[in-house]
């Protein structure tokens, strides 16, 4: 074949019927059409992130979910259990560990009783641990679900389990799932944002906000809590702006002829990436300057400018999500206590209780609790039984506690109940499935039909189970 036939060839191919409706045809008359009704709708429509109807009215546009991962004890902080105290150093009744299986301890190890006081609080009459005086502050502002339960009983299928709905990786996350079904109201900022205030990373990793199998532009994006929210934002010496946009251009232009050509959504996320990264740079110094909120804001919160604590990223989460960013997840990885329960939930909870009771009131008080949904927890909730002499306590599925406020959610309440010893939930049971499509319910949808096709059948984040909580909703 000569080069001249070759060249002809190729030309064929180009020049296609799909090619000639969409560059002679659609293509002038959505040029047209964009001239008409205006540049940023017709932006706004080739925006992968665009805001979205959810399939019903919505009681909840946003979320902010406070991971607390490695597992708060329920028993320290929230189901008090006077007859756990009555049994503390002896061995559990047989008939409660029936085919019970723990992480690392002997099942047949002796209980251990509450070690902290607890209080009520509030009209509600909540009832506290005396580690948790801010959180009592706003009781009546929260719904506290004692009766959670979960399949896993390790820290990293626990916690993908807890984000995505599988203890396999390869998910995508509740924040994916809820930027996928919604969209982002956000232009200048990525819709799904994730902190990371521990004392380590998370036992799951990034697969607890990735996107799975959905396009890559709606997984989590981590944000550091100080400077530059993500590294590399700053431009490098000698690159200004004009030189920055120029090449942008380009780049874009290369991409969207290589989207046209082969159809990749990646490559669509890669073109979005680009640019929201340009407009970051203007957006994200704004973001990260919290010296210019009011100083009481700060002191609520116990947040410092240039300090990385968990306050200061409650902060970050509402300046966020008033900025429009969807989902908003902050990850705690500091609760693991198999032994030094006493001084590491001490130290926790002065860490954490004040700005989650800040991040309440000052939404309330911005009139955006209404329609920002709270979620507060950790993987699992942690035995009665000892570990670690008589400061520990292993890994434990069968009951825990979480708490929900704002968006739909009902306020002031308390839903189910464990045994005498907090070892089984026997009242208002609520799975992680559960829990999860009561959050998709609050974002507007029906868990059972926000799907996506994969590998031939249609993959959603509660796969085949999950329930609304109805008693939780107002």
């Amino acid at each position: 074949m000569t080069k001249q036939e070759h060249f002809f060839n190729e030309r064929k191919r180009e020049i296609t019927r799909r090619w000639f409706f969409k560059e002679c045809g659609v293509g002038l008359g959505a040029m047209a059409l964009g001239q008409l009704i205006g540049g940023n709708l017709f932006a706004k429509s080739n925006n992968p992130l665009a805001p979205k109807a959810p399939h019903f009215a919505a009681k909840a546009k946003r979320v902010i979910f406070l991971f607390m991962a490695g597992a708060p004890s329920h028993l320290e902080l929230f189901d008090n259990k006077p007859e756990l105290a009555k049994w503390d150093g002896k061995l559990p009744p047989a008939e409660l560990l029936k085919g019970y299986r723990a992480a690392f301890i002997n099942p047949n190890s002796t209980l251990l009783g509450p070690k902290f006081k607890f209080n009520r609080y509030g009209k509600s009459g909540a009832e506290l641990s005396e580690l948790l005086p801010h959180l009592g502050s706003v009781a009546d502002d929260i719904a506290i679900v004692k009766s959670m339960h979960t399949d896993a009983f390790n820290h990293a299928p626990g916690q993908i389990f807890m984000n995505t709905g599988s203890q396999q990786f390869g998910r995508p996350s509740i924040g994916s799932w809820a930027t996928y079904g919604l969209g982002s109201e956000s232009n200048d900022l990525p819709s799904f944002v994730v902190f990371s205030t521990g004392t380590k990373g998370t036992s799951g990793g990034a697969s607890n906000w990735g996107a799975g199998f959905l396009p890559s532009l709606h997984q989590g994006v981590m944000f550091r809590n100080t400077g530059d929210p993500v590294l590399y934002l700053s431009n490098p010496k000698g690159v200004d702006e004009q030189m920055q946009r120029d090449s942008l251009d380009s780049i874009s232009r290369l991409n969207q002829m290589r989207l046209d050509a082969m159809g990749d959504p990646e490559i669509a996320t890669r073109i979005n990436s680009y640019e929201m990264a340009y407009r970051m740079q203007s957006s994200a110094p704004e973001l990260m300057d919290i010296k210019k909120e009011d100083p009481k804001t700060l002191e609520m919160y116990g947040a410092e400018q240039g300090k990385t604590s968990f306050g200061s990223a409650c902060l970050l989460a509402r300046r966020l999500v008033e900025r429009g960013v969807r989902f908003v997840q902050i990850f705690h990885e500091a609760w693991d206590q198999h032994g030094n329960l006493v001084a590491d939930l001490k130290k926790n909870c002065r860490d954490t209780d004040q700005a989650c009771a800040a991040l309440i009131k000052d939404l309330k008080q911005r009139g955006m609790l209404e329609d920002t949904l709270v979620v507060w927890g950790g993987e699992f909730g942690r035995t009665p039984m000892v570990q670690g002499g008589n400061d520990g306590r292993d890994h434990h599925p069968n009951c825990f506690t979480m708490w929900m406020a704002g968006g739909g959610v009902k306020p002031g309440m308390t839903l189910g109940e464990s045994d005498e010893f907090g070892f089984n939930a026997t009242r208002d049971r609520v799975h992680v499935h559960d829990l999860h499509a009561t959050i998709l319910h609050l974002l507007g949808f029906d868990h059972t039909k926000l799907t996506y096709r994969f590998q031939g059948r249609d993959f959603r984040l509660t796969d085949v189970h999950g329930e609304v909580v109805k008693k939780l909703l107002a």
